[in-house]
């Protein structure tokens, strides 16, 4: 009998689980960003598989049909970070966990949190919370973040992604997204119902306690930037190693945008692989 795991039932949500792989392989969970699910995973892991590893890719809170509760408040961090801690504990054993975008800072949360369940951690595009918020000092930092000032204005974000090849579509564009990725961006968040409820983690920020990003990570930790993400400059990537005490490496990926799992998957599965046997 297979003991995959397809759901994880926790704080009264359901939450889907695409678990695949050697079923006798080291764990990996990954964490998927803002606005796509577990697929922005599917080129990476075939190369996790065939080196044993088993992936454990969560539609996170929001996301997932049976984890979309109401108000901003349910998507601020303590939660997120507890949604990922309950999937390791149904796993059974610590794990590798690896990050992108949103889905990044989470696991940053993760790694400090729980670092006795995290044997390593990859952050994909997002340093570290603390170093990300004091290069936010920075105007160019606050430029390049200034949709998530958008994004917590009432409906305007959600009414901007109705129209296909609007607004919100022609913003991903800008973003580096390719045609086919906004398309899955419409297909698997807008027609599923997920955008409003994914939204809520730009909007719970508002509310996230002062101080609440200062923690160290003690876990050896990778982090991947490339340097044509418009929304992540170089300063808080810099700012990041201060907050790792464990063994800690920066990627740099050249020529390559924010979405590194999709436009960059060998370079991606190289550096978790990388951290993994490390």
């Amino acid at each position: 009998m297979s003991d995959r795991i397809r759901v994880l039932h926790h704080d009264g949500l359901s939450f889907d689980v695409l678990d695949e792989g050697p079923e006798d392989g080291t764990p990996v969970v990954l964490l998927h960003g803002f606005p796509e699910r577990s697929s922005t995973w599917r080129d990476v892991v075939p190369r996790l598989h065939a080196a044993g590893l088993r992936t454990y890719a969560l539609d996170q809170r929001g996301y997932s049909p049976g984890a979309r509760p109401r108000g901003r408040r349910s998507y601020r961090m303590h939660h997120l970070a507890g949604d990922v801690a309950a999937l390791i504990e149904q796993i059974g054993q610590p794990v590798h966990l690896v990050g992108h975008d949103w889905g990044a800072a989470v696991g940053w949360a993760v790694a400090g949190r729980f670092g006795d369940r995290v044997l390593t951690y990859t952050a994909l595009s997002v340093p570290h919370p603390a170093a990300f918020a004091r290069a936010m000092k920075n105007p160019s930092q606050r430029r390049r973040s200034r949709y998530m000032a958008v994004f917590n204005i009432p409906v305007l974000p959600e009414l901007a992604a109705r129209k296909p090849g609007g607004q919100f579509d022609q913003a991903m564009r800008k973003g580096g997204m390719t045609a086919d990725e906004v398309a899955r961006f419409r297909r698997e968040i807008v027609e599923y119902g997920a955008l409003r409820h994914a939204l809520g983690w730009y909007r719970a920020l508002p509310v996230t306690r002062p101080g609440s990003t200062d923690f160290h990570v003690r876990v050896p930790t990778t982090l991947v930037w490339s340097d044509r993400d418009i929304a992540i400059g170089r300063e808080g990537v810099d700012g990041t190693a201060r907050w790792v005490d464990g063994p800690y490496e920066l990627v740099v990926l050249e020529g390559v945008s924010h979405w590194i799992p999709t436009q960059a998957a060998d370079a991606c599965a190289d550096a978790i692989l990388a951290r993994v046997r490390g």
